[in-house]
């Protein structure tokens, strides 16, 4: 367990709780059922009491972003995004070619589930520096949406990569076509995340593996690609 790290895990997508000095801060806020899963763990772990200062987001699915904004509404937390997602955030995505189906699945999900729109406080791009948990720069690794991204911490080595690909044994694999803008792309992110100097990555779809042998899967799907 690290001590200032929290997965919460859902059926669905998981999501992190970074924790330092100046309090909490979500690396995406999950999908259905997200803010109950949140707070049976921030409790399990004794965080409850902690302030929940920000959100930073990988990108604009809705599986990522459903609860943003009732999170940020209830803790007043800032919230960071990247800024070529903005349409996903305004609740006006555009999706082209096979991603389309997406496209219908959210334009359902989103009244269905009662997802609110929001304006980020600040917006990210590639290179930037948000300062907490010692440090976090955004790696953008478009493909899966146009603004996909991750965040890397260089003191730890560390990659929060997204939907870069997902990560269960066997059954590892990137992300399937209708869930990509750009499937081109996502092989030239793969390679990107690969050239950092890391010692771990923790994807959003995963099992409960270590970072380093999160890493060794995604190097496997690069080399499956060849």
């Amino acid at each position: 367990m690290d001590p200032d790290l929290l997965t919460v895990r859902s059926p669905f997508v998981n999501f992190h709780v970074l924790a330092d000095e100046s309090g909490l801060h979500l690396l995406d806020a999950g999908f259905i059922g997200g803010a109950r899963l949140l707070a049976r763990a921030l409790e399990r772990r004794g965080w409850s009491d902690r302030p929940l200062r920000g959100i930073i987001l990988t990108h604009g699915h809705l599986d990522h972003i459903l609860n943003v904004a009732s999170i940020a509404r209830e803790t007043g937390a800032w919230i960071a995004a990247p800024r070529l997602d903005a349409d996903h955030y305004a609740g006006r995505p555009v999706y082209r070619g096979p991603s389309r189906v997406v496209g219908i699945l959210e334009s359902i999900g989103r009244p269905l589930l009662g997802f609110k729109s929001f304006t980020p406080d600040r917006w990210l791009d590639d290179g930037d520096l948000i300062e907490v948990w010692q440090g976090l720069r955004v790696v953008h690794l478009p493909g899966h949406t146009a603004g996909h991204s991750g965040f890397l911490c260089q003191r730890r080595k560390l990659l929060f990569c997204g939907d870069l690909f997902a990560s269960y044994r066997a059954f590892s694999h990137l992300p399937p076509t209708v869930l990509n803008m750009d499937r081109e792309l996502v092989s030239l992110s793969v390679s990107r995340a690969l050239s950092l100097d890391l010692e771990g990555v923790i994807p959003n779809h995963a099992d409960a593996a270590s970072p380093a042998e999160h890493l060794a899967r995604l190097s496997s799907q690069a080399a499956r690609r060849g």
